[in-house]
């Protein structure tokens, strides 16, 4: 499996170490962006808001099952969830800023 950015890491152990402001802090503050579904989720608001209902709120736990890399600034990753809320595995799209923040995470449907 490919080596995937220290920021995709972070997005795992903020969120299986229930740090919620560090998990907040990984996306670009003001237009950084969460997509569960069609459901859009913008700034650090919105997505701390997110955060609460649908992941560390719901104590989940994730496992990387396989990532790629699908373009410069983006990668898909399988992450198997565990917790109060959905259980399963479930693809995520990230795109990531040049300065190393999440630009958007996508919950892609399977």
């Amino acid at each position: 499996m490919q080596e995937i950015p220290q920021v995709l890491q972070d997005v795992i152990s903020m969120t299986n170490n229930g740090d919620s402001t560090g998990f907040v802090d990984l996306f670009d503050a003001t237009t950084g962006v969460i997509d569960d579904w069609g459901n859009k989720y913008v700034g650090s608001k919105q997505i701390a808001s997110w955060n609460q209902t649908d992941n560390i709120g719901k104590k989940s736990q994730f496992t990387l099952v396989d990532a790629t890399q699908e373009s410069r600034n983006q990668w898909l990753l399988h992450l198997a969830v565990a917790g109060n809320g959905f259980n399963g595995t479930s693809p995520f799209r990230f795109v990531l800023t040049d300065e190393g923040k999440i630009a958007s995470m996508q919950i892609v449907p399977d």
